[in-house]
């Protein structure tokens, strides 16, 4: 058993954690064998990833905490700098994420809540890190998003090839207003990466609307994914007791929520809205009945795995497993996959290494890797 060493003080901002003794184990998928390794440990519901090198991660806390970790050394500390969030519900500090071109003193983008009078808003921000602190922060677009609920804030960030970032929020628990475009709740947005508009947003001419807006009618995206190699962009989203949703989400498309969905209602066998279809609403390119919980999303492009590339893979938190999507040429679903199962754990965040690996956490604080099977030689 390897021994376990905790260092703890006032003065220090430096955790050493090790990998446990059980750190590993063997899987088969439809088409791969991978090994599952558990990295650290503790964590305070990591909310999400990115990494800024080959071996050093940035990790968020949904209570306002944000870490760096080196996974080689399992040496992890505290990052100054980061903003006050409200913690409440579904709400706290959210993503974090790096553009594809990322170098390091580069900008690295978040979506935090913050309080505003006593209600909750989702906001884009932006810092550089320098020293162990985020600085320069920036507060790059603050949503029209506040409701007194704890929920639907959405919020994960993506990047395209042309200098833009998507990130989304969810209907904040006020379902008609994922259908007002004078609202930023239950919509996708697209802003240059300083948080300027650009001119060819699919609103940006409306005066009844707001000019940040991609798309709308979403009930609460909480995995978003850019595949530049398609120029496509891909959202994940709950539904409400059934429903789940993956969405190729075009400009200025409706997606439909709350008056069309394939979810039912809470309280009864009811179901949402008026139906299903309704002309003029997009349809998703996948719906889950019963409901995965998606909490993340990402188009796995690495050379780790040749045989999911290109797969969509999203966190499960009600159903706890990793699910793998295959997606064809033309961007529909053909396949799916339910891995780790029997891991039996909420997964939260997912994020792709440089070195083509899959790192994802839980809710009940743990970092996990997925690396190829070593070739065994004789």
């Amino acid at each position: 058993m390897k021994a376990i060493i905790l260092l703890l003080g006032v003065l220090f901002t430096t955790l050493v954690l090790p990998v446990w003794a059980d750190s590993s184990r063997i899987n088969n998928s439809q088409e791969v064998r991978f090994e599952l390794q558990s990295v650290i440990d503790g964590l305070g519901i990591p909310w999400g990833l990115a990494f800024i090198s080959d071996n050093e991660i940035i990790v968020t806390e949904r209570g306002g905490t944000i870490r760096l970790l080196n996974v080689d050394a399992l040496k992890m500390r505290v990052l100054k700098g980061a903003p006050h969030v409200l913690a409440d519900g579904q709400g706290g500090m959210l993503d974090v994420a790096v553009p594809p071109d990322f170098r390091p003193g580069g900008w690295i983008y978040f979506t935090f809540v913050r309080d505003q009078d006593g209600e909750g808003v989702t906001v884009l921000a932006r810092a550089k890190l320098k020293s162990g602190q985020l600085v320069n922060w920036q507060d790059l677009l603050e949503t029209r998003s506040a409701t007194d609920t704890g929920y639907h804030f959405g919020s994960r960030i993506t990047f395209d090839e042309a200098g833009h970032v998507f990130f989304g929020v969810g209907d904040r628990g006020d379902r008609p207003t994922a259908q007002d475009l004078s609202s930023h709740n239950g919509t996708v947005m697209r802003l240059k990466r300083d948080g300027s508009v650009p001119k060819d947003n699919p609103y940006i001419s409306r005066k009844d609307a707001l000019s940040e807006i991609w798309s709308y009618g979403h009930r609460n995206p909480q995995g978003i994914a850019y595949d530049i190699k398609n120029r496509r962009l891909w959202v994940i989203e709950h539904g409400p007791r059934g429903g789940d949703e993956i969405n190729l989400v075009l400009p200025g498309r409706n997606y439909g929520w709350p008056v069309i969905s394939y979810g039912k209602e809470y309280w009864g066998p009811v179901a949402v809205g008026e139906g299903t279809h309704r002309e003029g609403m997009e349809q998703p390119v996948k719906q889950y009945t019963p409901s995965i919980a998606p909490g993340s999303l990402i188009l796995y492009t690495g050379s780790a795995f040749p045989s999911w590339k290109g797969n969509l893979f999203s966190g499960a938190l009600k159903l706890r497993h990793l699910n793998r999507v295959v997606i064809d040429t033309q961007g529909q679903a053909i396949a799916e996959e339910r891995l780790l199962e029997d891991l039996d754990e909420r997964i939260r965040a997912l994020a792709q290494s440089p070195q083509g690996w899959i790192y994802f956490t839980t809710d009940s604080g743990k970092l996990f890797s997925i690396k190829p099977v070593p070739n065994l030689v004789n």
